[in-house]
């Protein structure tokens, strides 16, 4: 088995809202599959409904107020348990700036899927596609309440 999948996704905006609102939203466990209401806390895990897709459970696992929080999550296999081999792990990190503040989001461990090279690959396009969206939809709506 190759593994020459690239590992991580890694992007960056910078959102004109306050601290607060983009915390709120990054810590509603799940938000990028769909909103669960569900606060992000350590060791938890969530259910997070897409209705193309499918549900996820989603893991939190660590929480550092405001700036930085990260959770577990099986992509590539929907429906799954959030079992050793079968999640990539999410962190957003949070720094405030003038204008608003800058969003940093890596999701990384594509190349240690326990899953044949292709599924590795489709999960690593897939989710480099998603999170283009996921971030221009979260900076829209965090904007629009600001």
């Amino acid at each position: 088995m190759s593994i020459d999948v690239q590992d991580r996704i890694e992007r960056e905006t910078l959102i004109a809202a306050s601290l607060d609102r983009v915390w709120s939203l990054v810590t509603d466990t799940g938000f990028w599959v769909g909103p669960t209401g569900v606060p992000a806390v350590p060791g938890e895990t969530t259910v997070s409904h897409h209705d193309e897709y499918g549900d996820f459970p989603v893991r939190v696992e660590k929480v550092d107020p405001k700036s930085y929080v990260s959770y577990r999550w099986a992509s590539a296999f929907a429906g799954r348990e959030l079992d050793e081999g079968h999640t990539t792990l999410i962190e957003f990190t949070l720094t405030p700036e003038a204008e608003g503040v800058r969003l940093r989001v890596v999701e990384s461990g594509f190349a240690a899927l326990d899953a044949p090279e292709e599924q590795r690959r489709g999960a690593l396009k897939d989710n480099t596609e998603g999170w283009s969206q996921v971030l221009d939809a979260l900076t829209k709506r965090a904007e629009e309440a600001a």
